[in-house]
């Protein structure tokens, strides 16, 4: 950090003029706040320019003693390096969006009979992927619906390569069963070929080849066949008149739109693919307060298509520079993008419609707020606090029978719960099934930090656990010198019935209760309950890791390569299971006898 102070017209004139990314930090070396330039010069001297475009960007420049800049080619490089940045170091000045899921896709695979499923992940060039969905729901049921219409299957290929009789999607006509050659491999591909069809939005070109097919079976006399047919047309004509959105031009569009309601910001993203809308999202920014709607908005766009793919077109009301945003995404996406500030028609109706569910998650959002403020009163005034209660941090241990034992700790703070904090614990050089030695082993991995000086500390500490847990957390935080927060032991009631909870707090020689409809009572559930599906979750892929390697490790000759490669071949142990000598043999470095020894160990 330089000794000299910060001379903003210095500064700027020794700028370029040249696409870029700037940051600027503040006395302690903290960033305030990084963006992006299609000129670098122009753009950080509007910052000291007289009189600051809001008080909030005059809040930020009175703290500025420092400025950094990279140049970069383009101004699209410009927004890739932005948003890491932004993700790696969470300026407290700029719009922060968390998008942690990917967007889920329809996955048809490159299968000779094609599976059809959800997926999420890298693409590979063999499949074919439909999409993006909003929504895991959205995209499910598209998939229900393609499975009544076209039988396409949904079960893993290691289930497709062993079944000897069809299953009960297959009784159900849920699926045409091609695993035991119930349906030809032309006649499959045609209805892999319909689906695709159906999601690429060309329902029209696929209704007139099912009913041509129809006509054609009626003339035959086959009657049975022709009215499959036509039940596949009326169930399509169904679908297509129940969406909400269709479009005959441009096919593919996203809108946006951004609303504030008492100081609550809601993003709507929808989604129009193959002219149908297939859903939306909403999303709450993080430091978006005393800011703009067209702040917000270029945030979120500059923060998502740095990840996303682009459609051709983007609906988006309330941009001031929508040239820029146009040559910024056409750069990203290697095309050129439409960008739609002003929409008319059709366009404006899609963007109506995402302005009244950002309005309606806004309002959401805020009831949710208020909802979790009273909680948080409700539980300070229960607990005598002397401070409200903010942060909690909540502790549960899982395992089966002393196996695989996992303790976790999730965090609620600013009102919800926190994912990103949250941790999980590998229980090591503690007995089975000791639990007090489970949680004193997490809970000393966690404050040890704290005692250091690394890391905050709850207002809270929930264990779960009664009198037994809480002596022991007890102790910990003794032997580590960790102090100045709550610490109550959460133990189930009689038949582990929700409202009878028993509280041990520390300090206090009698448990406590709180009545079946108290506020305190629901929010502590409701961070007791996400510790323990978080410990739970953990511990089943540790003890089904566990289990999976054990398995094959008892088996001579067969090494970690081996177990890779027979795991890899067939999906996992269940996969290995259910294969025959032959189907083991065909694997690489499996021989016919080694083949049969496997098999024999595994039955």
């Amino acid at each position: 950090m330089p000794d000299t102070a910060f001379d903003p017209k210095a500064f700027v004139a020794g700028l370029p003029n040249r696409p870029g990314v700037y940051r600027f930090l503040n006395a302690a070396g903290e960033v305030l706040y990084v963006g992006k330039a299609r000129e670098l010069k122009k753009r950080v001297a509007s910052y000291f320019q007289k009189g600051p475009a809001s008080p909030r960007i005059g809040l930020m420049v009175s703290q500025i003693t420092h400025a950094e800049t990279t140049v970069t080619r383009t101004e699209a490089e410009a927004l890739l390096l932005e948003n890491n940045l932004i993700k790696a170091l969470s300026p407290r000045f700029n719009v922060l969006f968390r998008d942690d899921k990917s967007y889920g896709y329809i996955l048809v695979t490159g299968h000779r009979y094609p599976q059809i499923r959800f997926y999420r992940g890298a693409q590979a060039k063999e499949n074919r992927y439909f999409g993006p969905f909003p929504s895991a729901w959205a995209a499910r049921e598209t998939i229900g619906h393609l499975q009544k219409i076209f039988r396409l299957r949904t079960c893993d290929d290691t289930v497709f390569a062993h079944r000897s009789r069809p299953c009960l999607l297959a009784q159900i006509h849920r699926c045409s069963a091609p695993c035991v050659g119930a349906v030809g491999e032309a006649e499959y591909a045609r209805d892999v070929e319909h689906a695709a069809q159906f999601l690429q939005g060309r329902e029209t070109e696929v209704v007139e080849e099912i009913t041509a097919k129809m006509n054609e079976l009626a003339e035959r006399q086959e009657y049975e066949q022709a009215a499959r047919f036509r039940d596949e047309i009326r169930m399509l004509q169904r679908i297509v008149s129940g969406q909400a959105v269709e479009s005959a031009g441009a096919r593919d569009a996203d809108i946006v739109a951004a609303v504030e309601r008492e100081g609550v910001w809601a993003v709507t993203l929808a989604m129009v693919r193959g002219g149908r809308h297939l859903g939306d999202r909403s999303f709450h920014p993080q430091n978006a307060a005393g800011t703009d709607t067209s702040t917000v908005l270029e945030a979120f766009l500059d923060q998502h298509y740095a990840a996303q793919a682009v459609p051709a077109r983007v609906i988006v009301d309330g941009v001031e520079d929508s040239a820029s945003l146009t040559q910024t995404l056409s750069e990203v996406a290697g095309r050129p993008i439409q960008v739609l500030t002003r929409p008319q028609g059709e366009a404006k109706l899609w963007l109506d419609m995402a302005r009244r569910n950002a309005e309606l998650a806004a309002v959401t959002r805020l009831a949710t707020q208020a909802t979790q403020e009273a909680r948080a009163a409700a539980l300070t005034a229960f607990l005598g606090a002397e401070m409200p209660v903010g942060r909690i941090e909540c502790f549960d241990v899982s395992h089966t029978m002393g196996e695989a034992p996992i303790a976790s700790c999730v965090v609620y703070d600013k009102g919800a719960m926190q994912p990103a904090e949250y941790r999980r614990y590998n229980v090591r050089d503690v007995q089975p099934g000791d639990d007090y030695g489970a949680m004193r082993f997490a809970l000393e991995a966690r404050y040890r930090k704290v005692a250091q000086g690394d890391g905050r500390v709850p207002d809270l500490l929930l264990i779960d656990g009664g009198a037994g847990q809480l002596s022991a957390a007890e102790a910990v935080l003794a032997d580590l010198g960790v102090a100045g927060f709550l610490v109550v032991g959460v133990a189930k009631g009689e038949e582990r019935k929700p409202g009878l909870e028993q509280f041990f707090i520390s300090g206090e020689p009698e448990p406590r209760r709180l009545p079946p409809d108290s506020p305190a009572l629901h929010l502590i559930q409701q961070v007791r309950d996400e510790a323990h599906r978080f410990a739970i979750t953990g511990h089943r892929a540790k003890r089904g890791k566990a289990r999976v390697s054990s398995r094959l490790e008892d088996i001579g000759s067969v090494g970690p390569k081996r177990r890779q490669r027979l795991l890899a071949h067939f999906g996992g142990l269940q996969g290995v299971l259910a294969a025959s000598i032959e189907d083991l043999s065909r694997v690489e470095g499996i021989s016919r006898k080694l083949a049969e020894r496997i098999y024999n160990e595994l039955h």
